[in-house]
């Protein structure tokens, strides 16, 4: 009988091993996503359509915001230039096909990281680049200073979102009812709210932010203070390119762990030079091969906060202007959320 156990135990111990030998050379036979954008000469974004903050044309038609740079952040590691970025602005509802089917090759447009998303899509959040919450606006005409008094409102909403279901559920909850307008187009639904269609207009609080800014008579537009949900938003790709995966997470982490370090795109050569701090070193390349066992120079993180930041920078740059308190934005040492692991 031991004789028996023994082989038997044998043979699924090759089992395993056989499977896990098969995982391995399919994972090597795997998409080389950084491969394709070092041929192309430029990294394929993602963004939203018009979001003072995280992406908008300036007036020369050079995409600016907190997306956009973290999609530089990524370039920079993997080209080494900021520049060598094509943006693709897209609607809520195109936004996963495209990166599914590879017209993208990441995806930062205000996205919740949710299980679902995860877990069906074939896609992963490689991390959190901003922490919002739903909100609503109204406009200010309608004396309306808190969401328990939208019963029986219409309310603009996006399509495909996780807001459309927040939106239900948050009514449900309070036993209230509402009239949905659902629109697609993010210009079309914020006229549909600004020309009388719908009394609310419901999104993440940073995007209800941004399109107040952008309006000419801001003040005309009052956000209510419930926030409904909790949205991480960040960076996505498709799974299966673990190592590109790795760069895109390991990028905006050190665009974090930068800040906390006190390395700006200011001081970042001198610290490189002077820095006896043994997480300066191995962040700036001085010491270790963290940048090589990526594919990348060892220097990697020195470019990317030399050409964009410390992830300070790029808020203060691009989310300050629009009203938008760093809250729990902050690092987790000043009351915030954001926290890096550690690079070593």
């Amino acid at each position: 009988m031991t004789g028996l156990r023994t082989r038997i135990a044998g043979v699924a111990a090759a089992a395993v091993f056989a499977f896990a030998g098969q995982a391995l050379a399919q994972g090597a036979a795997g998409p080389d996503t950084v491969a394709a954008i070092r041929a192309r000469g430029s990294l394929v974004c993602g963004v939203a359509i018009n979001s003072a903050g995280f992406a908008l044309p300036d007036s020369r038609g050079e995409f600016r915001g907190l997306d956009v740079d973290t999609c530089r952040a990524v370039a920079v590691a993997i080209l080494g230039d900021a520049t060598k970025v094509r943006f693709v602005p897209n609607t809520s509802v195109q936004r996963f096909p495209m990166l599914q089917s590879g017209e993208l090759d990441i995806l930062v447009r205000n996205t919740t990281w949710t299980l679902g998303r995860e877990t069906s899509l074939g896609l992963a959040f490689a991390g959190i680049n901003f922490y919002d919450g739903q909100g609503f606006m109204v406009r200010r005409s309608a004396n309306v200073t808190s969401a328990r008094q939208l019963d029986g409102a219409t309310v603009c909403v996006q399509p495909g979102t996780t807001t459309e279901l927040n939106l239900a559920d948050y009514f449900r909850t309070n036993r209230m009812r509402f009239t949905p307008v659902v629109i697609e187009n993010v210009e079309e639904i914020r006229t549909a709210f600004t020309s009388g269609r719908c009394d609310a207009y419901t999104n993440d609080a940073s995007s209800l932010a941004s399109f107040r800014a952008t309006q000419q008579n801001p003040n005309d537009f009052v956000l209510l203070p419930e926030i409904i949900s909790k949205e991480p938003l960040g960076p996505v790709v498709r799974k299966g390119d673990w190592r590109y995966f790795d760069i895109v997470r390991w990028s905006l982490y050190a665009q974090i762990a930068a800040e906390e370090l006190g390395i700006t795109s200011a001081n970042v050569e001198e610290m490189a030079r002077t820095s006896q701090n043994p997480d300066v070193q191995r962040l700036l390349g001085r010491s270790g091969d963290l940048g090589r066992s990526m594919g990348l120079s060892n220097d990697w993180a020195l470019q990317i906060i030399r050409q964009v930041g410390n992830y300070g920078e790029m808020y203060e740059r691009n989310i300050t202007p629009i009203g938008i308190p760093r809250g729990v934005n902050n690092l987790w040492n000043n009351g915030g959320l954001h926290y890096a692991p550690p690079i070593r």
